[in-house]
């Protein structure tokens, strides 16, 4: 196919609600020397793209190409890319310069969907070095979950003190990240334990892989019914996406010396009473997740290959919705992700 002079895409016309998401059309310029052409076939929905549009993500910029999450396929390369070539089935990393170890704060600037520009567009160039290669397995909605939820439950459990089998594991939720944990935790032998706010939720991460489940609608204090299901002990991980609201809860559920890994703050402000105090009573360590590297995102396709793990797709919105797609995914009914299919 011949390189388009042009593409479709949205961008956040302002910062006071998702109904800012607006359509346009913008020039396409070639690749730079070591760039590469993605014509993007499906783009996935995280709660950040909610919280930036809606101005409480810290860093949000007004105007830019929202999404960070894609998956797609190569349709021209620069004159320096060698390894990458017309065809090539790909996905990227949240942040293009992160390739492996530590983040910084200048790598951080090149995460995508803000401050720079993001995904939803259906082309866009990327540095030759940001890029991954999709699992064969999956379709491009499958392969458009992963750059952001699957990488921080991957990274959360393949921490300082990675999960090992017959650990005890709590999820929160059965959003994205959640279930990619509870799948990931599941296949490397954990004991996994997943809290949700429906039976029809906390059924299927049963069927998931789920050992025990807790809907904390009907037991709000869930923290004890999670640890009579560990006879007192307590789980070695947790995956804490509600923030504030469920913070405390989650110190409690932690055994002695155990791990909390906080991803979200889906649960909003509470009080959160003195939790350098409850964290020392504990030992409990806690970390903030923030996605991983590609080398870890290529680590992880290594266990999704020999595994063949399929990604929870909620549903899938075409080009032209986008904006429902946002509100199904702030509507917080979703169990997996939520995903816009940009190609025909």
């Amino acid at each position: 196919m011949s390189v388009p002079s042009k593409t479709a895409e949205y961008f956040m016309a302002g910062m006071d609600g998702i109904h800012n998401l607006t359509y346009r059309e913008s020039p396409l310029s070639l690749p730079k020397a070591n760039e590469v052409l993605v014509k993007i076939h499906a783009v996935s929905l995280n709660y950040r793209d909610i919280a930036f549009a809606t101005g409480t993500y810290p860093g949000a910029v007004t105007g830019i190409v929202p999404c960070s999450d894609m998956a797609g396929e190569v349709v021209a390369t620069g004159i320096d890319v060698q390894n990458w070539k017309k065809g090539d089935r790909v996905t990227s990393s949240f942040c293009l310069d992160h390739i492996a170890g530590d983040i910084t704060d200048v790598i951080r600037a090149t995460a995508l969907g803000s401050p720079i520009d993001g995904v939803l567009t259906q082309y866009r160039n990327f540095p030759a070095h940001a890029l991954v290669k999709i699992p064969d397995y999956m379709t491009f909605e499958q392969a458009s979950t992963l750059a952001c939820a699957a990488l921080t439950a991957w990274s959360s459990l393949r921490g300082p003190v990675p999960l090992k089998g017959g650990d005890t594991v709590l999820v929160e939720g059965t959003g994205g990240v959640s279930i990619f944990a509870l799948q990931f935790a599941s296949a490397m032998g954990a004991t996994v334990i997943v809290t949700s706010s429906s039976d029809e939720k906390v059924k299927l991460a049963k069927q998931l892989g789920a050992t025990h489940t807790i809907n904390y609608k009907t037991h709000p204090n869930w923290d004890q019914e999670l640890l009579k299901l560990t006879n007192g002990r307590g789980v070695d991980h947790v995956i804490e996406i509600g923030g504030a609201g469920t913070l405390l809860k989650a110190i409690a559920s932690t055994r002695m010396v155990g791990w909390l890994h906080n991803i979200g703050f889906l649960a909003g402000e509470d009080d959160m009473g003195n939790l350098p105090l409850e964290l020392l009573k504990r030992g409990v360590s806690y970390r903030a997740i923030l996605i991983g590297s590609r080398l870890q995102f290529e680590d992880m396709n290594r266990l999704l290959e020999a595994r063949q793990i399929q990604p929870v797709i909620d549903k899938v919105f075409p080009f032209d919705q986008a904006l429902q797609a946002y509100e199904h995914l702030a509507s917080q009914k979703h169990v997996g992700k939520v995903v816009i299919k940009i190609a025909n």
